[in-house]
């Protein structure tokens, strides 16, 4: 008797969801079966990655991160534009650093002005990420919204202590929002039902459920991303059918073994190649865990992984 390959009957999808006004557009999500198991489902768009920008000097990257933007990370529109145009990237994600009251402590005017014209440079979405600092990105991402009315932006971490005001701004000027919540799937969908209970439409959120590195708990990372995965496609839980994000190119290159050299520790190997691979393989198993948007930071760790989904999705 030949063997046959037992399938799950999966009850639920993933909303699909457009991002930014690009003509064709950029559709994530939809789909009716685990990442990647093709042989009991589909999936219409496949994962998209997209390229952080700073919105200011990085003084703490390894010389790896650093290469590729070194021409332009004084300037973040530039910076966008060498994403877009010599990299290819297909959506931005623009990191507020210099907002961080524990850093630069730039205002919401100036934040919102950098995020304008990075937003008018490129013709891709654009992501807004904050600081995490929940009463400075509220001010911020509100007046970003506001100076950005119409972009169509995705905006975030919306978090449960700051939700309602940034959300509220997202609705009025025309924005999506990123859903952000500790680890936790029963929080992630918690925060989900406040933001819809607001009217927020869930064809605009995307969850966040936070993500670390490879060695830096990215296991308890992956069994809460599996079980959203799990509510949504075989529970038919409506509140956790959002694609996920995962903001995971800082998380990577902030780990100690990115940074320390080959001649301090030459049994890491070369520390280049070392940063590469463990930024590929980190954003790979967040990918196979159910990530529909993975944020990159350099430009062969994007080739690595873009040829992983290939494969897979081959």
């Amino acid at each position: 008797m030949a063997f046959e390959v037992p399938k799950i009957n999966y009850s639920g999808a993933i909303k699909e969801i457009r991002l930014g006004k690009k003509e064709p557009p950029i559709m994530v999500g939809g789909e009716t079966c685990y990442p990647f198991h093709l042989f009991e489902g589909s999936m219409p768009n496949l994962p998209r990655i997209a390229m952080e920008v700073y919105d200011s000097m990085p003084d703490n990257w390894p010389e790896a991160a650093v290469e590729p933007f070194k021409d332009v990370m004084g300037d973040p529109v530039k910076w966008a534009r060498k994403c877009v145009t010599e990299f290819g990237a297909q959506i931005i994600c623009l990191q507020m650093a210099s907002t961080d009251p524990n850093g630069l402590n730039r205002g919401a005017d100036e934040a919102a002005e950098t995020a304008r014209q990075v937003t008018e440079a490129v013709d891709v979405p654009v992501i807004v990420w904050g600081t995490a600092n929940q009463e400075k990105d509220t001010e911020v991402l509100r007046k970003i919204a506001e100076v950005c009315q119409g972009k169509q932006l995705i905006i975030g971490p919306l978090e449960e202590g700051n939700y309602k005001k940034i959300a509220a701004s997202a609705i009025g000027y025309r924005h999506m929002v990123i859903a952000s919540s500790p680890i936790d799937i029963n929080l992630a969908k918690q925060l989900n039902i406040l933001l819809t209970n607001m009217d927020v439409p869930e064809n605009e959120i995307l969850i966040d459920p936070t993500v670390s590195s490879i060695g830096y708990g990215i296991e308890y990372c992956y069994s809460v991303m599996e079980r959203i995965r799990m509510a949504a496609l075989t529970q038919q839980d409506e509140k956790l059918q959002m694609p996920i994000i995962c903001n995971v190119a800082k998380e990577t290159w902030k780990a100690k073994e990115v940074k320390i050299s080959s001649r301090e520790a030459p049994e890491l190997g070369d520390e280049k190649k070392r940063g590469i691979l463990l930024e590929a393989m980190s954003a790979t198993v967040l990918l196979l865990a159910g990530g529909d948007v993975v944020i990159m930071r350099h430009p062969e760790a994007i080739r690595l992984v873009e040829e992983i989904i290939g494969e897979l999705a081959g």
